[in-house]
């Protein structure tokens, strides 16, 4: 089957409102869907299920899923074609702009009087826009981000989401896993490294820690990588990855996806008191924006979730783009607010044939 004709598809499942999700894997030529046949809400506690899950940030223990056996399972190959991109300068409202300024103001505040290290704060970015047209933006989606997990989700209890993540939050084999830290962005210039400051190597480590102190009471082997640049599309980020082996066979990956989630990334530190300003100043609801995302199969233990960064949620006309930033006590929240302007474009560049 090729992609325009799995698109169709798609496109007639979504006018159903039957649940759905079309996803392909980092560095993957291949797309695959699950149509699910039916529009029951079906959820996972212990990701027993065959299938794909998604949570919401304020994950309590239950993931909603389209399962593999409830669903039809299509994959097919992406083109390698390459296409162009313009960078697209988002318009906003002075308001917007300044309100945020002040979240990130009030976040520094906080850190420099109180014992907190970092706090993750974003904001939410409402577009007009065409019709869904799935033959239009998926294409782009799929292309335009091959090393990020990329997908499009539909269920009528949480809405149509879509994004392309460049974080792992989580792959496991048998019983041994991969995650790693992500922190620090920076917009690639002239297909230039950039040069990091001491403000992004500390907000990395700050996360590098906190990931490697959850996983030592959980795991028997742990190995933590040098930390490197990592690109995502015209965004350039700090990685390191982690690896290890898990303890014993008590450690599930439900467990150990509640020990992770949320991480430093996407929340802050100590976890406590970033949710705390989070809850309390932020002033909408995250949804699914830095929850995760991905595939489980329980019979041979491999699955790989992926933080549900760079996405948007689409709803008739309008399309939600959904970007944060990690605030440390040399935040400038000038900078703060260019470096969302940045991030906007992963999901800008996706919508871009319906605005």
């Amino acid at each position: 089957m090729n992609l325009k004709v799995l698109l169709q598809k798609v496109a007639d499942h979504y006018e159903n409102q039957k649940p759905f999700v079309l996803y392909s894997h980092p560095e993957s030529d291949t797309v695959e869907v699950l149509l699910q046949q039916n529009i029951k809400k079906y959820t996972s506690e212990a990701f027993d299920k065959r299938g794909i899950v998604m949570a919401p940030f304020k994950y309590e223990g239950q993931a909603v899923c389209i399962p593999l056996q409830e669903s039809e399972h299509i994959t097919c190959k992406i083109s390698k074609e390459t296409l162009e991109t313009e960078t697209i300068a988002p318009s906003f409202k002075t308001l917007e702009k300044e309100d945020y300024m002040r979240l990130v103001s009030r976040a520094i505040r906080v850190i420099s009087h109180k014992n907190t290290h970092k706090v993750v704060v974003s904001r939410r970015k409402e577009l007009d826009i065409n019709p869904i047209d799935f033959l239009s933006f998926v294409p782009r989606l799929l292309k335009l981000y091959p090393t990020a997990f990329r997908y499009v989700w539909f269920h009528p209890e949480t809405g149509l989401w879509c994004g392309a993540t460049p974080e792992t939050l989580l792959m496991t084999n048998g019983t041994s896993f991969t995650t790693m830290s992500l922190a620090g962005t920076k917009k690639i210039e002239n297909q230039k490294t950039p040069e990091w400051t001491l403000k992004e190597k500390n907000e990395q480590k700050v996360v590098t820690d906190a990931i490697s102190n959850c996983l030592q009471k959980v795991t028997s082997v742990l190995r933590v990588s040098k930390t490197y640049t990592h690109e995502a599309g015209s965004l350039a980020h700090l990685r390191t990855d982690i690896t290890g082996m898990l303890k014993n066979k008590k450690t599930t990956l439900a467990t150990i996806t509640a020990a992770l989630h949320p991480t430093p990334a996407v929340c802050g530190r100590p976890l406590s008191a970033a949710l705390d300003f989070i809850n309390k100043n932020e002033g909408y609801d995250r949804e699914y924006y830095t929850g995760f995302i991905g595939s489980v199969d329980n019979n041979d233990s491999r699955s790989c979730l992926y933080v549900n960064l760079r996405c948007m949620k689409i709803e008739k006309n309008k399309a939600y783009l959904y970007v944060g930033g990690g605030i440390t006590f040399d935040s400038n929240p000038e900078e703060e607010w260019d470096e969302t302007q940045n991030k906007l474009q992963t999901m800008l560049q996706v919508v871009q044939p319906m605005l």
